[in-house]
């Protein structure tokens, strides 16, 4: 689970200031989008959740809060396996691995994933997306 969020106030906050935020929304119900106040030596402060994945999550002790003060959204993300290719759909990112395929809403969030045994040839256009596995024997429509 991952959470970015915005403040909505202009001071410069250390990095260890994720812990703090982290302990005073613990056990929250986040969505995407909401504002989410805290309370800090009897003073309110607000951040806005401009990315959560999920998108709606009760926090955790293992939840990665990262702070943002940009007005754009860049957002990271690590794999375990080496990414073979890439295609670009029309509202989709659709990641490429040995044997596994995985598509990304335009914000990053996870809208399929699914291994195939033989992984030969993916393709797509539009909202298609036609993977040929099994072989070459094997042919899946995907519409996303």
């Amino acid at each position: 689970m991952r959470l970015i969020l915005k403040p909505l106030f202009e001071v410069e906050l250390p990095p260890e200031f994720v812990d703090i935020l982290k302990a005073k929304i613990k056990g929250r119900e986040i969505k995407e989008g909401e504002v989410v106040e805290i309370d800090l030596l009897g003073k309110p402060l607000k951040f806005e959740v401009v990315y959560a994945e999920p998108k709606e999550f009760r926090v955790r002790e293992d939840t990665k809060i990262e702070l943002s003060s940009r007005g754009e959204l860049i957002l990271d993300f690590e794999f375990d396996k080496v990414i073979k290719n890439i295609i670009l759909l029309e509202k989709s990112i659709v990641l490429i691995f040995e044997d596994e395929v995985l598509v990304l809403s335009e914000n990053g969030h996870k809208i399929y994933n699914e291994k195939f045994e033989g992984l030969k040839e993916v393709r797509g256009t539009k909202n298609i997306l036609v993977v040929v596995y099994g072989e070459g024997k094997k042919l899946r429509l995907i519409h996303i």
